[in-house]
């Protein structure tokens, strides 16, 4: 399952206007496959070109991820009906995944919790990483005693439609970090780091290990971070930008 997970974050903040037009006149007019080959002609063409004279390179993967959210965000959201033969429950009114307001009695004084404004994200069983959760469609209780939900990922349609675990793959969203926010990390913290390799981009939990701390300039954090991956046990050094951590 090879997709990258959309964040809930500015778009590369890198790309000068032309640069910006050029990809808005792409997405628009061209007939060409949105692929990693296209993407890696654009960051190409951008960096050779002299506007970007004395400007950091572009990644491939800055491209890809300014055309997956611009393509995302044009997208409406439609809610598939469900399969009338299906026997799973849908969730219930006072399931907090509905997002809604449970109308029972609160002490006076007290307010409910505006649950609408939550936002989760999910584990997938085919690769492990997580996925922020468009909707979730329906529960059912195993045998075992254990509750999963069927969730629906931002970006993708019915057939990546997963059932997880709710007290191991469910959470609420990670939070991308601000570049004044690198002193609230430290060694041995959970964070969800993503990863990005030759031929996958996605999200996976990791501890940090050891923390370079070095002067911040223009550009933001410079500090090197220095993760475990729990799913695998690799270690690699990352910035700043490619680390969420959990809402407090």
């Amino acid at each position: 399952m090879d997709r990258l997970r959309r964040r809930q974050r500015p778009l590369f903040s890198g790309f000068t206007t032309a640069e910006i037009e050029k990809m808005e006149r792409l997405l628009k007019e061209s007939d060409q496959q949105l692929d990693k080959e296209l993407f890696q002609k654009v960051a190409r063409r951008f960096s050779s070109s002299a506007a970007r004279a004395g400007k950091p390179v572009v990644k491939w993967t800055e491209v890809q991820s300014w055309f997956i959210t611009r393509q995302q965000d044009c997208l409406s959201k439609v809610a598939s009906s469900t399969d009338a033969s299906n026997h799973d429950s849908p969730l219930p009114e006072s399931n907090p995944f509905n997002k809604t307001k449970e109308s029972s009695r609160i002490p006076e004084g007290e307010t409910i919790p505006d649950l609408s404004e939550l936002k989760f994200e999910a584990r997938s069983s085919k690769d492990g990483a997580w996925y922020d959760v468009d909707m979730f469609l329906s529960h059912r209780i195993l045998t075992s005693g254990d509750t999963e939900v069927r969730v629906r990922f931002v970006g993708f349609g019915a057939e990546e439609d997963e059932w997880v675990d709710v007290k191991n793959a469910v959470r609420e969203r990670s939070i991308p970090l601000e570049h004044s926010e690198c002193h609230r990390l430290k060694v041995g913290d959970l964070v969800c780091c993503f990863q990005e390799r030759r031929d996958q981009a996605q999200y996976f939990d990791a501890h940090i290990v050891d923390i370079q701390r070095k002067t911040h300039d223009i550009r933001g954090c410079r500090c090197l971070f220095l993760v475990r991956y729990d799913h695998d046990n690799t270690e690699e050094r990352v910035r700043l930008r490619r680390l969420c951590c959990r809402p407090t």
